[in-house]
């Protein structure tokens, strides 16, 4: 009787110690998931490293984690006090602005095809009447309060989860080798003949969606960049980054570059704002149908709806760096589904494999 019982008790025992260390790691899980992410996509990168400092871990984990502070890290804390500061900014702007009676609707707006006249006609009635610019300011500064608050709180949130995740890929790069001989161990008990293919098809696809994902979006920022300098568009690498980070996001970028051409417009520059509106939609979100499905198609061809949601569900579940992991944890479960149903079946290989160096 004991001996019958015994698989399920290991089983039950097993199942409860995995729930526990998942309910422990809760906290920690978005960053470690992330961690993951980028040290296997980055693996290669950090076994070159490796080699040329002569097999010192400890040391290529330091310059690999160094790295990621600086490439990400910083970049994303500038960005978060900068709209903190312009946020604050913009909010005494405006309240002066309503003392002293001087805001006025742009002449622009009467250029704009269809809309124009009657969108600046209310504006213009609506800021000649104090009362109901008082009325429709109260309407509205809730919701920007918590829009602002909400923003800053998840942009904050990414600093501190991205920080987490540097530190964790440190650990995961220097004792990178040894974790990836107790996984393989491990999926061939449970695996079996298969464990291979899995493990290429996880490695293969993570590797393919971050690669597209901050591919795409290094190559839209410099994009955006060249033409927000052409056209004299002020902090030109705040809205570098800026356009970086909401490149992750579907339809993110035209916020920014949309944004610079209105300011252009505001301005008075006319020419130089269709200027900015004509480069961003044929270069910045351009680069986008070009780069970002031959950087993902090596890995994984992951359809837009998937990206989107992704996405959106990613940032609702883990915050700032469910932009990563949303599309890539969707991205591996469509290629394993692909794999098990043998549609697009892949040949398994592991770069680096035959000359005896672990590749995740």
């Amino acid at each position: 009787m004991e001996k019958r019982f015994q698989p399920y008790t290991r089983l039950a025992a097993i199942v409860f110690l995995v729930v526990g260390c998942l309910w422990v790691l809760r906290p920690f899980l978005p960053a470690v998931l992330f961690a993951c992410a980028i040290t296997i996509s980055s693996w290669q990168l950090y076994l070159r490293l490796l080699n040329r400092m002569n097999g010192h871990r400890t040391l290529a984990a330091t310059v690999m984690t160094v790295s990621l502070v600086l490439v990400i890290i910083l970049p994303l804390a500038l960005v978060t006090w900068n709209v903190a500061d312009n946020a604050g900014n913009v909010y005494r702007a405006l309240r002066d602005a309503l003392a002293s009676g001087t805001m006025v609707a742009p002449d622009w707006l009467r250029g704009i095809p269809i809309v124009g006249e009657t969108v600046y006609n209310y504006l213009q009635n609506l800021i000649s009447s104090r009362e109901q610019l008082i009325d429709t300011a109260k309407r509205l500064v809730e919701p920007a309060r918590h829009f602002l608050l909400g923003g800053g709180l998840v942009l904050g949130s990414g600093v501190a989860q991205v920080s987490l995740a540097a530190f964790v890929s440190f650990f995961l790069y220097r004792d990178g080798h040894t974790l990836l001989k107790a996984l393989s161990i491990g999926m061939d008990k449970i695996m079996g003949e298969h464990a291979l293919e899995v493990a290429d098809t996880v490695s293969r696809t993570v590797r393919g969606v971050m690669y597209g994902l901050l591919g795409t979006a290094l190559a839209q920022a410099f994009v955006a960049a060249v033409g927000f300098m052409i056209a004299g568009v002020p902090a030109v690498a705040l809205l570098a980054v800026a356009t970086f980070l909401f490149s992750l996001i579907p339809v993110g970028p035209p916020l920014i570059w949309g944004g610079a051409a209105i300011w252009l417009f505001y301005q008075g520059s006319t020419g130089w704002a269709i200027f900015m509106a004509v480069w961003g939609v044929f270069l910045i979100s351009g680069v986008d149908n070009v780069v970002k499905p031959v950087l993902i198609s090596r890995g994984s061809s992951l359809p837009f709806l998937l990206v989107l949601l992704g996405v959106l569900g990613g940032v609702i579940a883990f915050g700032f760096v469910g932009l990563f992991i949303g599309p890539t944890l969707l991205a591996v479960a469509l290629g394993l589904l692909r794999n098990w149903t043998n549609v697009n079946p892949v040949t398994p290989h592991r770069p680096g494999h035959e000359h005896g160096e672990a590749a995740p």
